[in-house]
């Protein structure tokens, strides 16, 4: 038998309905400070990934292009912050409804 430890990943991660608010509430106002200012500040100040979902969120094909990203990129990846790991790829091979249907609150209240 090995002494090697065994890997121990923690407790996975379930995100609750408050968890899945302050995501809404984040993303609703980067949004609308693009919305109302533009990128030019937000594109090098925030991450790739935040980047892309706000433009998910707002429609702007030109700037996901940019990413090399895609509806399906986006929403795949969100999935799992939004409802954990497992779920999140229930979410994806059932082709993201619970995801786009969060998304669609989303757009919304924007």
């Amino acid at each position: 038998m090995s002494d090697a430890k065994r890997i121990t990943w923690g407790k996975p991660r379930h995100p609750t309905d408050a968890d899945r608010e302050a995501l809404r509430e984040d993303l609703l106002a980067r949004a609308r400070a693009v919305r109302d200012d533009g990128w030019a500040g937000y594109r090098t100040e925030w991450p790739a990934g935040q980047v892309a979902v706000v433009a998910y969120v707002l429609g702007d094909t030109e700037v996901l292009a940019e990413l090399a990203e895609t509806e399906s990129t986006v929403l795949s990846r969100y999935a799992a912050d939004l409802f954990g790991f497992t779920k999140g790829r229930k979410d994806n091979e059932a082709g993201l409804v619970a995801t786009q249907a969060w998304f669609d609150t989303v757009r919304a209240a924007l």
